[in-house]
């Protein structure tokens, strides 16, 4: 009997117990439909969150310093260092958060984030201007009460992008002239505190608002991401100098973090993968309890074939093709649901999950192994079985 033969028996056999068939191929339709579910919602999450990150700036590095009134490190001196390693790095901007409410007339905010930064700081976050222009280096020298405002605060405190530029407002009770307003970053929804909820004044300014004459927060941009390292030991090096004492600073770089949580998402996407994975192994020991009943079913058939001259291997070969065949049917059965499942649970959540390549391909190989490895046992008893014995079965 050759493997098309075996084939054709084991969808005879199938279709001739529909119902025990399907139960036989319900865990592997779940098995498989929750690998696929799991694995592609991690992954649609890791996604989400690795966009989030790059939109940060993955070539970044953060620099936070503890000036004391004997060790401390000036901007000039930060600026010194940057000039003297332009090859390192392509951008730097002092950073100063200013704590403060943002006005216009009776209208107000206190959830806007303002900002003290350099005239880098766009090139640095990659972003664009609607209108207008960004802070330049005399606004810096000058401490001149300009600033560049979000897409939201255009909007929210002056009707439009148009009408905001060379309007006043008020930051901490001190007027500011707005000279440009930010390319919209959110294009779903403005929202209060959302990224378009800004203002960037030029670091000096926000250093007198906030009272601080030793910046203590930095941000370079390398020139290259493959010399992150480098970079990273060159600031090190250069601060250590100063500080004395690596307690005094902090020096985070952005694409180590995002590397950490891939990783992480990565073993968590394993993890519920596996424990998924579980309810297959189930649906295994079922298909295995399922051909041992077939087997018992049908021993006086297995007798006659082997009197006639039916060899161990050609038993064995039917048998073991009945078990793949089920879970090969359970296993496209469980792609199909389960790659619905994820679009539609995706779109619910409001993420971009689809089904990934290499979990279909895993859950259906597992599918198919589980039935070659479950179905060995009941087809390895078949052979096995004396002519005799199984011709006087009932």
């Amino acid at each position: 009997m050759n493997i098309l033969q075996s084939f054709k028996m084991a969808m005879k056999s199938i279709m001739g117990n529909k119902m025990r068939s399907f139960l036989t191929m319900l865990g592997i339709i779940i098995g498989v439909a929750s690998v696929i579910i799991l694995v592609s919602l991690v992954n649609g999450q890791m996604s989400y969150m690795t966009e989030s990150f790059a939109s940060m700036g993955t070539n970044q590095i953060s620099v936070n310093v503890t000036n004391l009134s004997t060790r401390s490190v000036s901007v000039d001196e930060m600026y010194e260092f940057y000039e003297d390693n332009r090859d390192l790095f392509a951008q730097m901007t002092p950073n100063v958060t200013v704590s403060t409410t943002v006005k216009n007339g009776t209208e107000s905010s206190t959830s806007t984030t303002v900002s003290g930064v350099s005239e880098e700081y766009l090139e640095m976050k990659d972003m664009e201007l609607e209108s207008g222009r960004f802070i330049q280096y005399s606004d810096i020298v000058s401490r001149q009460k300009v600033c560049v405002v979000g897409y939201y605060v255009a909007w929210d405190l002056y009707g439009g992008v148009e009408k905001a530029i060379d309007q006043t407002i008020k930051i901490g009770g001190n007027a500011f002239r707005i000279i440009g307003v930010a390319a919209r970053q959110d294009n779903d929804e403005l929202e209060s505190g959302g990224s378009d909820d800004f203002v960037w004044m030029p670091y000096s300014c926000a250093a007198k608002m906030t009272r601080n004459a030793n910046i203590s927060s930095y941000t370079f941009a390398t020139a290259d991401m493959n010399h992150t390292e480098e970079a990273k030991t060159a600031i090190d090096d250069f601060l250590m100098e100063i500080f004395k004492d690596d307690d005094l600073y902090r020096i985070t770089a952005m694409s180590e973090l995002l590397d950490s949580l891939n990783s992480m998402i990565a073993m968590m996407s394993m993890l519920l993968g596996g424990i998924a994975g579980i309810s297959l192994l189930v649906a295994g020991v079922g298909v295995m309890n399922i051909m041992l009943v077939s087997v018992t079913e049908r021993t006086r058939e297995i007798g006659i074939r082997k009197a006639l001259g039916a060899k161990k291997r050609t038993i064995m070969q039917q048998f073991v093709i009945e078990a793949a065949v089920t879970s090969s049917i359970g296993g496209v059965i469980g792609i199909v649901i389960g790659s619905a499942a994820t679009t539609v649970i995706g779109t619910a959540m409001g993420m971009n999950a689809t089904p990934t390549p290499s979990a279909v391909v895993v859950s259906f190989s597992v599918s198919v192994g589980i039935g070659l490895l479950f179905g060995y046992m009941p087809a390895n008893r078949a052979a096995n079985l004396n002519p005799i014995d199984a011709l006087r079965s009932e």
